[in-house]
């Protein structure tokens, strides 16, 4: 049965993105094709508006998600909304990493640090915390202490990884935001994704969709399975339920 979809919400990596970090010709068209026929096609993604920023452009993309949904962007350079994580529990991370010995990333409102930590961290607005590693035990470790704070929300964006955003922070709430902007409801919604970090707008969105590359939990909770990220899954999930 088609739906009334009227806005796709997309994740970058392992969705929108091949694992050469490019658009595939394939998705650019189905994705020109879908706002021909009046559908407003969005990015919704883990990463930090300087490394997104570019495709979102590329595309010609009105409204760009950042950080888990940290931040909501409009493309003319107007932020809409922003929730920061406490610079104290930053503080309890990197001591949870430097604990561990895993690798880590930290992104604030104006930067990234990639397996350094700054010095000052009580001097910036943070945004995200995540840790990589490849040992499931000391992963698992990592996530009993965490999961017993209140203050946080966890994903991840990989099998190997840990993200950590302020509670309440999810793509889907920062989907709905762009709803009402639009003045549709997360029912007309179609949201893509392969990781952790989708789950929530999957569930919450009038049709979720997993890439075939996704992670068993990911597909357990969508409604449809598309071809993998290397196969233009994005394209293929477009053709079928916009075109």
């Amino acid at each position: 049965m088609k739906k009334d979809i009227r806005l796709i919400a997309l994740d970058m990596d392992g969705t929108l993105l091949g694992t050469d970090h490019q658009v595939s010709k394939a998705n650019k068209e189905a994705i020109i094709k879908a706002r021909e026929k009046g559908v407003e096609v969005i990015i919704s993604t883990g990463r930090h508006y300087q490394t997104s920023s570019i495709i979102a452009k590329e595309l010609d993309i009105h409204y760009l998600i950042t950080v888990n949904g940290s931040e909501i962007w409009t493309m003319t350079g107007d932020l809409i909304a922003r929730q920061t994580i406490d610079a104290r529990i930053i503080e309890k991370l990197v001591q949870l990493k430097e604990e561990h010995q895993t690798w880590a990333w930290l992104s604030s409102i104006d930067n990234i640090w990639r397996g350094e930590v700054p010095e000052d961290i009580l001097a910036h607005e943070w945004l995200k915390f995540g840790f990589d590693t490849k040992d499931a035990a000391t992963k698992e470790k990592i996530m009993n202490v965490i999961e017993s704070w209140e203050e946080v929300e966890l994903s991840n964006s990989s099998p190997t990884n840990i993200e950590v955003n302020a509670v309440g922070v999810n793509k889907a709430a920062a989907i709905e935001v762009v709803c009402e902007r639009l003045g549709i409801n997360m029912s007309q919604v179609m949201a893509m994704g392969d990781s952790l970090n989708d789950i929530k707008m999957i569930e919450q969105a009038g049709l979720g969709v997993a890439m075939g590359n996704a992670q068993e939990t990911v597909k357990e909770k969508a409604d449809w399975q598309t071809l993998s990220n290397d196969q233009d899954g994005v394209a293929k999930a477009i053709e079928e339920w916009i075109l």
